[in-house]
């Protein structure tokens, strides 16, 4: 898993720990440090910690006049035993909602499993935006997905086969952000 880096592509464009704004403003990376592992496997120093032992983020792309976000992860997402979405919440979101992000984009393909619990940090976090933002998961793994789908998470995610499967590395972020917005309304999840 050490292999495996956050998308840099973008970073002659936005990096977070230079981002004031950002929850990762000021961090700094030592490639030579191997403090971030998920269970016994070392990860990349570059993905960035959000207070779980199972699940790792790195804020790939920012745009506060647009008020949306690119997020991609790494691990395992587990609310039942870490409770990886109140760390999520609590330590990241929190921080961007309180800057005017309102859609969030979330990159699932480094996802290797989800274990669900209560979703309250999920409701908390769907009527934070209510009326004016969403939050799109991209590339997730199938079976994470059905995890999802069966822990009612539906009501606050959006997903579909489509959003399954995009290319998104060769777009620029707002084109990938006006796409999904262009999407999401042609298929009436937006008004």
């Amino acid at each position: 898993m050490f292999n495996i880096e956050p998308f840099s592509q973008w970073r002659n464009q936005y990096k977070a720990e230079y981002d004031v704004r950002s929850p990762f403003y000021g961090r700094e990376y030592d490639l030579y440090s191997n403090e971030n592992q998920i269970y016994n496997f070392i990860i990349h120093p570059y993905w960035d910690f959000i207070g779980s032992e199972t699940l790792y983020i790195k804020i790939l792309f920012a745009d506060y006049e647009r008020k949306f976000a690119i997020m991609e992860l790494i691990g395992e997402w587990n609310d039942a035993i870490n409770n990886d979405i109140m760390h999520l919440k609590r330590n990241v979101i929190d921080e961007m909602l309180y800057q005017g992000i309102r859609h969030f984009i979330l990159i699932g393909e480094n996802v290797l499993n989800f274990h669900s619990s209560d979703d309250c940090y999920y409701e908390e976090w769907w009527e934070d935006i209510e009326g004016e933002g969403w939050i799109v998961l991209l590339n997730f793994r199938d079976f994470v997905l059905e995890e999802m789908r069966q822990a009612r998470l539906g009501n606050y995610l959006i997903w579909s086969e489509i959003l399954s499967n995009v290319n998104w590395r060769k777009s620029s972020p707002v084109l990938l952000f006006e796409v999904i917005q262009k999407y999401l309304k042609d298929n009436k999840w937006l008004g």
